[in-house]
């Protein structure tokens, strides 16, 4: 960070918020190097391919809610994996005017790939806590998660 930022009145620094997203950024960049050097990949695209081999055929607005992520960044993501044959899509019968997302042969080889890495820099980062804090961390973005679901479902029954 810039020095100017590195003061203890920094409004920036103390804001939770701006640290869990530069922490969040600097942990997924660095796991985004094992798979973007040899496989070409975009974070986003990673992400709908990881969400895809775990969970199965999905639509794209069911990736939207999975990955939190806006509809044109996913959209993206889906179109470069179709095109490089990671991704098909197929008819959704209980909605026409959308797809079921899925993996091919080829991209479910290439995720098979992937995850051995990915944890293997997920092991290098969190290294850095005990399991227990690992644990605690995990409870915690938890309980974060569902207090923003239940900000934007009060939100969401505001507006109607």
């Amino acid at each position: 960070m810039r020095a100017g930022m590195t003061g203890t009145n920094s409004r920036l620094l103390d804001f939770l918020p701006y640290r869990l997203a530069v922490t969040s950024n600097a942990v997924s960049g660095m796991i985004a190097d094992e798979y973007r050097e040899r496989f070409g990949l975009k974070i986003s695209e990673w992400r709908v391919m990881a969400i895809l081999s775990d969970c199965g055929p999905l639509t794209q607005r069911e990736l939207v809610q999975c990955t939190v992520t806006d509809k044109v960044t996913v959209n993206r993501a889906c179109k470069a994996l179709e095109e490089r044959g990671f991704l098909r899509r197929s008819p959704n019968r209980a909605d026409g005017r959308s797809h079921h997302l899925e993996l091919t042969e080829e991209g479910r080889e290439i995720c098979e790939q992937i995850w051995p890495r990915v944890y293997d820099a997920y092991d290098r980062v969190f290294a850095a806590l005990t399991p227990r804090e690992t644990d605690r961390l995990r409870d915690l973005l938890d309980k974060l998660r569902e207090s923003v679901r239940g900000e934007r479902n009060e939100k969401a029954q505001r507006v109607r």
